[in-house]
C-alpha cells in the first residue's frame, strides 16, 4: 500500500520541479547560443591590462595568446604589485621575443591599498595605457587570434560602454581541475545565459572586462573598481548608471584550471560564492535551484511511490547530462565529456553553496581578504 506523501516529500518534489524547469531552460539557452556578429570599421586602439600574481601552469602560452592578436592597434601591459613577482620574468621574455608588439611592464600599486588585489595590480599600469578601449583580462585565460577584433566589433554601437565575453573552462590535468571546469561550463555560464534572457546585461564577467576609456574616466577611474571584490559587476553597473549598454563580444575564450588539491578549488569557489552572496543575497539563496540532482535524490528517497521517485530522478539526471554535453559543444571546450562527474560536481556545488551562506572572509590566491565584497557602493552581481 502506497501512503500519502509527507509534507517534506511534497516540498522536495516542488523544489525538484523548480530545479528541473531551470535546467530545461538553461539547456534551451545553451543550445540556442548564437554570438552576435559584426564589425567596427574604426578599429579603436585597445590597451590590454594583464594582472599577474605568481606562476601558473601554461602562463606563458596564455599570455602569448594576447600578444599574437591579428589586430592593427593594440598594446599589452603586464602588471604586478610586487616588482619581484616571478610572473614578470615571463612577461619580459614575451616582450623580448616580440619587438613588433607594443608590450609594457608595470609594478607597484596606488598610494592607498585597495580591497580588490586584482585591480590593485593594475593601478601602476594605467598611466602607461594609450588605448581608446581598456581591456582587463585574467592571466589564466587563452584567446583566439581574433579576440581583440571581436571586442572592438562589440563597441561599434556608440551606446555600448562596456563589453564582456562568455567563457568556458578547460582542465589542465587531474580530477580536481576537471571538477572546477564543470562548474564553469555546466553551472556558471549557463546561469548567465538564463539571467540575460530575463533581464538586460548590466554586469561584466571577470575574465574579460572592456570599457571605453572615456567611460572609465567618467565613473572615477580604475580605482573605483578596486573598492569591491565584485569588480566585474561594478564595471557593468557603473557604466549602465551612466546610460551605456553592456554587450557580449562574439568570442568565447577558455580559462585553464589547474588546482591540484580540492581545498584550493573550494577556496576559490567559496570566494566567488561569498562575493555573490554579499552583493545579491536573495539571488544567491535561490541559486541552489540550479542544482537539480540533490533535490531529485531527496525526492527519490522520500516519495512513497518508488517508481515516481525514480522517474523524477532519471529525468533530472538526463537533463543535467544533456546540459553538460551541450555546454561543452557550444563553448568550444576540447576536453572529452565526463558525464560520470556530474553527480559529484553537484554534490560539491551544494556543499560550497552551504558554506557560502556563512562567513565574510574571501581567499584570493594566498591572501585572505576581509573587506566587504560589495565595497562602499553596495553593488549586486548578476
Amino acid at each position: 500500500m502506497i501512503h500519502a506523501p509527507t509534507a517534506l516529500a511534497q516540498l522536495s518534489l516542488a523544489l525538484t520541479a523548480a530545479s528541473i524547469c531551470y535546467t530545461s531552460f538553461a539547456l534551451v539557452r545553451v543550445l540556442a547560443l548564437r554570438l552576435p556578429r559584426g564589425g567596427n570599421e574604426t578599429k579603436p586602439a585597445i590597451t590590454v591590462l594583464k594582472p599577474l600574481f605568481g606562476l601558473e601552469p601554461q602562463l606563458e602560452e596564455n599570455l602569448a595568446s594576447f600578444c599574437d592578436q591579428q589586430y592593427p592597434r593594440f598594446q599589452v601591459i603586464f602588471a604586478a604589485r610586487d616588482p619581484d613577482d616571478p610572473a614578470l620574468a615571463v612577461a619580459r621574455r614575451l616582450r623580448d621575443a616580440r619587438p613588433w608588439v607594443t608590450i609594457a611592464i608595470a609594478s607597484g600599486g596606488g598610494v592607498t591599498p585597495l580591497v580588490n588585489p586584482k585591480i590593485e595590480n593594475l593601478v601602476a599600469a594605467m598611466p602607461l595605457a594609450t588605448g581608446e578601449i581598456i581591456l582587463i583580462a585574467d592571466s589564466d585565460i587563452r584567446v583566439s587570434t581574433g579576440y581583440l577584433d571581436a571586442i572592438a566589433a562589440a563597441f561599434a554601437d556608440s551606446d555600448v560602454g562596456a563589453v564582456t565575453a562568455l567563457y568556458g573552462a578547460r582542465a589542465t590535468a587531474g580530477l580536481v581541475a576537471h571538477l572546477g571546469a564543470l562548474h564553469v561550463n555546466d553551472e556558471f555560464t549557463p546561469s548567465v545565459l538564463v539571467a540575460t534572457a530575463l533581464q538586460p546585461l548590466r554586469y561584466c564577467l571577470g575574465a574579460t572586462m572592456a570599457v571605453r576609456r572615456s567611460v572609465l574616466d567618467a565613473i572615477g577611474g580604475i580605482e573605483k573598481l578596486g573598492v569591491t571584490l565584485a569588480d566585474d559587476y561594478a564595471l557593468g553597473a557603473l557604466a549602465s548608471g551612466k546610460g551605456y549598454r553592456v554587450a557580449f563580444a562574439a568570442t568565447i575564450p577558455l580559462t585553464l584550471l589547474a588546482e591540484p588539491r580540492l581545498g584550493e578549488l573550494i577556496a576559490r569557489e567559496l570566494r566567488w560564492a561569498r562575493t555573490i552572496r554579499a552583493v545579491r543575497p536573495l539571488g544567491y539563496a535561490g541559486s541552489v535551484l540550479t542544482l537539480p540532482l540533490p533535490f531529485a535524490l531527496l525526492t527519490l528517497l522520500l516519495w512513497p511511490d518508488p517508481a515516481i521517485g525514480l522517474g523524477i530522478f532519471l529525468l533530472a539526471l538526463a537533463l543535467r547530462i544533456a546540459l553538460h554535453l551541450a555546454a561543452r559543444r557550444r563553448l568550444g571546450v576540447p576536453d572529452r565529456p565526463q558525464p560520470w562527474l556530474v553527480p559529484l560536481r553537484e554534490a560539491l556545488s551544494l556543499g560550497v553553496w552551504a558554506l557560502g551562506l556563512f562567513g565574510g572572509v574571501a581567499r584570493w590566491r594566498s591572501r585572505n581578504l576581509a573587506g566587504r565584497a560589495s565595497g562602499s557602493e553596495g553593488h549586486a552581481k548578476g
